[in-house]
């Protein structure tokens, strides 16, 4: 195996943390979903719960695309 072939293989690998985030992204919003629907009076104040939910679950897709590109194009 060359090392070209390892380099693509460990984005690959690193990529998959996307996965994961689009998961947990919507595990977020439909969880916020659900409960404003049956709790319409209590949505605004989880609103900033929902954005940081999805800022920490966007954080760690973001993080496995940085290691995916910097395994691609810095080694």
């Amino acid at each position: 195996m060359d090392a070209e072939a390892a380099k693509l293989i460990g984005a690959g690998l690193a990529s998959i943390a996307l996965v994961g985030a689009g998961v947990g992204i919507g595990t977020i919003f439909g969880n916020y979903l659900q409960g404003a629907l049956r709790n319409p009076s209590a949505a605004p104040s989880q609103f900033a719960n929902l954005l940081l939910g999805f800022a920490l679950a966007e954080a760690t897709g973001l993080f496995g695309l940085v290691v995916a590109l910097i395994i691609l194009f810095v080694f």
